[in-house]
């Protein structure tokens, strides 16, 4: 093994003038190769070499490896003269400026072969080496300077002798190609640093002298470290640690200088972000006068919101309240000076000279930037972080909490901008106001209205100027953006605003106003988010009916979102469910990510689910006992209740309910039957109903409506087998006021859904009987089907004009027709097939619903009130 490495050792020393060699200046290999060992004291190190080698001197030359060769007799004789002598590490600097010379000097040799591929290569490397030296606030070494203007005048002499030679002499085409990008690069790095080639150009002694006086190294500090307890005189001498740097320093002179150098380097490679956001908060400390302020300000809060390279991040919440805390510093020194105003088109001016009111034309001082950016940036990464945060821990209600320092933000921004009279971002700012309460319980808008009470900035309205009614302030607010030109803003202040009357259980106010609005007709034209915020206010408006106990119009609002089947993607609360070949790219699944609201905005599904399906089953059970013909059942208003009541009848078996939708089906059923004491308490037993405000007042509606609607099925069903009905009876079966059911029954008669009379005097219904002809029923049928048709026609050129129908999830203007149709007419099916079979049910026997006549309410009457 020793005649190896000796062989290996004996090949090195003959190659030893490589140019690997030639540039390593440590002094490892400066020594002669023989000396004689000097006597002397050996050192605690050497003797710790000595035992891991197992021999009592070290080698005198070692391979790369670091091999040492232990049967060479002259080992040893050179490591202790090396020691005593010294040698010095190189700094971090002198090894950059070492790379960078052997760099040049392989450019150099690939110019001499004309070989412009590796010198493209070779340039792009010492490009990346100064850009990392400039990223610390290096200065650029006179080498690159140098080599700029050597590179420019190569390849400027390398193009004219081209374009002189013959075809058949020019270089090869990939050559040409990298002489073609080496004059570009050469030109874009010539320019970039323009002023620190003139400056060499004009004199390079000084231009050198300079640049070693910058990187001149400050005297080592030598502190002699204790002598170890156990040390004995044979151990030598002990360590000594070295501490060395450059301490930087801060001045108000050095303001502009450092901010461009940050600037310049802002959003490059290899920039390190927190480094420059700790020099921008050094600057502040150190700033003297507020233009100095204004200006570190503004790349400080940018700096902190470029923290974050990627978009799907949020920024961390130390990070964003620092930004926070800036951006209301920056607003209170624009507020109160009024001699320096921040706008985002300004004149150009000097970024490297202080600038003074008094040096201004009107006295006032115009910096470029923009206040709106940085609130709106706030409230996206508000928003960004709550959706990153697990809802269901302690996390999300502490960063929640920071909403109010938000919200007092926003309202600065909107005092401001109301002092300075500029309209396009007041009416922005506005709209992140109203955004931030419009779906919000009073309690919470007080809470936040009362933190904007303490703040010295205040706008012109808040909830003490509008005599604490938090409806008045949403009311003042969203009139100020009817009056902007800006449709996307009015089209939102629109939407909040009905969304909040809905939120207030004000049905008819919010009904009309989405009315009167036509936003129907072109809300499938506008953005996503506008569509999102749409479909929460048609939900909202359809809980706010289902609460005032609109059952009917609850169930025609709801019946377009449940219609698609999509109900937590369209309110932007869970991603879409990929279905059969339906497949999201990932920029689309992304986006879709993007645009999910924060948990405390959502609307709860299953609570949305129940009032649906409790609306449908007081519209739909009621129409199916109204109806005889198979035809006409399949005509049906509510597909996703029809499908789920079809399920539940299929199955053999039925236990006690559990979810929701078991509870509302057996409710179903019972309300069939007529039994609505169980239909009511088993909607009643829903323990979702305990979310919604006033629940009690919300179940004693429900029941109330479960009653009237069991009456009226029951007369749907067994009016048939009766020629009088009392309405006394009517009114101690269903528990309800004689002055209430006879109201119902009237009603009935009025629409033609029950052929009957009233006989005020005796108390009683008197059904009457209705014979059609076999000519009459067909030409009914005859009537419907064309009618469908028709309506079918209709449906299809509003579509194929753009104007109807769930358009993206939401709900088009073709379906308001409709929708008030459901709400207004639903009787007119149920007139039809009454006038036309009302008499053939009653000769015709118990098919249908009426062949639960024997189980039903009709089997416990006296005798003496049936028909005979």
């Amino acid at each position: 093994m020793s005649r190896f490495f000796r062989q290996v050792r004996d090949s090195d020393s003959d190659t030893s003038s490589s140019e690997s060699d030639e540039s390593m200046t440590s002094g490892d290999e400066s020594a002669p190769e023989q000396k004689t060992a000097q006597p002397g004291k050996p050192r605690g190190m050497d003797r710790f070499l000595r035992t891991a080698g197992g021999s009592s001197d070290s080698s005198d030359t070692e391979s790369d490896d670091g091999i040492i060769d232990e049967s060479d007799p002259e080992s040893g004789q050179e490591s202790d003269e090396e020691e005593e002598k010294g040698q010095r590490i190189l700094s971090a600097q002198e090894k950059k400026v070492l790379e960078m010379e052997a760099t040049g000097k392989a450019m150099d040799n690939a110019l001499r072969i004309n070989d412009w591929v590796a010198i493209s290569n070779e340039f792009d490397k010492l490009l990346r080496m100064i850009q990392q030296q400039h990223n610390v606030a290096r200065p650029v070494p006179p080498f690159y300077i140098k080599t700029l203007l050597n590179l420019e005048t190569s390849v400027s002499e390398c193009i004219a002798k081209e374009k002189e030679k013959d075809a058949k002499k020019k270089m090869s085409a990939t050559n040409a190609k990298a002489l073609t990008a080496m004059k570009q690069k050469v030109k874009k790095a010539t320019k970039e640093w323009e002023v620190q080639i003139k400056d060499y150009q004009s004199d390079p002694a000084s231009f050198e002298a300079k640049y070693a006086a910058a990187t001149a190294p400050i005297e080592p500090t030598v502190r002699a470290a204790p002598v170890p307890r156990h040390e004995t005189a044979e151990d030598g001498e002990g360590f000594t640690d070295v501490t060395s740097g450059k301490k930087i320093t801060y001045s108000p002179e050095t303001v502009f200088k450092n901010l461009q150098a940050i600037q310049e380097a802002r959003g490059k490679k290899n920039t390190d972000r927190a480094e420059q956001i700790r020099v921008l908060e050094k600057l502040l400390e150190v700033v003297a006068t507020p233009y100095q302020r204004i200006r570190v300000l503004l790349a400080l809060i940018s700096s902190r919101f470029d923290y974050n390279a990627s978009i799907a991040s949020s920024m961390p919440s130390d990070l964003w309240l620092a930004a926070q805390k800036e951006v209301t510093s920056l607003l209170n020194i624009v507020a109160t000076d009024s001699k320096y105003s921040i706008q985002e088109t300004t004149e150009d001016y000097d970024d490297m000279a202080e600038r003074k009111p008094e040096t201004e034309k009107d006295g006032v001082v115009r910096i470029r930037g923009s206040i709106i950016s940085f609130v709106d940036r706030l409230d996206d990464e508000f928003t960004k972080s709550l959706q990153n945060i697990d809802p269901h821990g302690p996390e999300y209600v502490e960063r929640l909490k920071d909403e109010k320092v938000l919200y007092t933000t926003i309202c600065r921004a909107m005092s401001f901008f109301e002092g300075k009279k500029l309209e396009d971002p007041l009416t922005r700012v506005i709209l992140r106001r109203i955004e931030h309460i419009y779906s919000k319980p009073d309690t919470v808008t007080e809470v936040l209205e009362a933190a904007v009470d303490e703040s010295n900035l205040k706008p012109s309205l808040t909830l003490s100027t509008v005599d604490g009614s938090v409806t008045r302030l949403v009311h003042e607010l969203c009139a100020r953006l009817y009056k902007s030109t800006n449709s996307l803003l009015r089209t939102r202040a629109m939407l909040s605003h009905v969304y909040h009357h809905a939120l207030h259980n004000d049905y008819h106010t919010a009904r009309d106003m989405l009315l009167m609005s036509h936003l129907q007709e072109s809300i499938h034209s506008a953005d996503v988010a506008t569509q999102i915020l749409f479909n929460r206010t048609i939900v909202q408006l359809g809980l706010c009916a289902f609460r005032s106990g609109l059952v009917k119009e609850a169930q025609a609002t709801l019946l377009d979102i449940f219609t698609t089947q999509r109900v937590k993607e369209l309110l932007a609360q869970g991603v879409h469910q990929q279905r059969y070949n339906q497949t999201l790219t990932p920029e689309q699944e992304k986006a879709e990510k993007q645009r999910q609201l924060p948990f405390h905005m959502h609307i709860n599904t299953e609570m949305l689910e129940a009032a649906f399906l409790v609306a449908s089953m007081l519209v739909e059970i009621p129409l199916l006992a109204s109806i005889e013909s198979e035809e006409q059942k399949r005509k049906v208003i509510s597909k996703p209740f029809r499908r789920l009541l079809d399920f539940a009848d299929r199955q053999v078996f039925t236990g006690p309910p559990e979810s929701t939708r078991d509870h509302i089906m057996q409710a179903s059923r019972a309300l069939q039957e007529g039994d609505w004491r169980q239909c009511q308490e088993l909607v009643g037993s829903i323990k979702v109903w305990s979310l919604m405000p006033d629940s009690e007042k919300v179940k004693e509606t429900i029941g109330k409506r479960i009653q009237e609607q069991g009456l009226r099925t029951y007369l749907f069903t067994y009016a048939p087998h009766y020629a009088t009905l009392s309405l006394s009876m009517l009114s101690t079966t269903f528990a309800l006021p004689l002055r209430t059911v006879t109201s119902i029954v009237s009603k009935m008669i009025y629409h033609e859904e029950l052929s009957a009379s009233m006989d005020q005097a005796q108390g009683v219904i008197v059904f009457h009987r209705l014979e059609l002809s076999r000519v009459q029923v067909l030409a009914q049928s005859l009537a419907e089907k064309v009618g469908a048709l028709v309506e079918t026609n209709e449906k299809a050129l509003d579509f194929k004009l753009g104007g109807a129908g769930v358009s993206g999830g939401t709900w088009g203007g073709g379906e308001r027709g409709k929708g008030d149709e459901r709400a207004t007419g639903q009787a007119n099916p149920e007139r039809r097939n009454r006038a036309a079979g009302g008499g053939a049910r009653r000769g015709g026997g118990g098919g249908g619903q009426r062949g639960r006549f024997a189980q039903g309410l009709g089997n416990r009457m006296p005798a003496g009130q049936r028909a005979s």
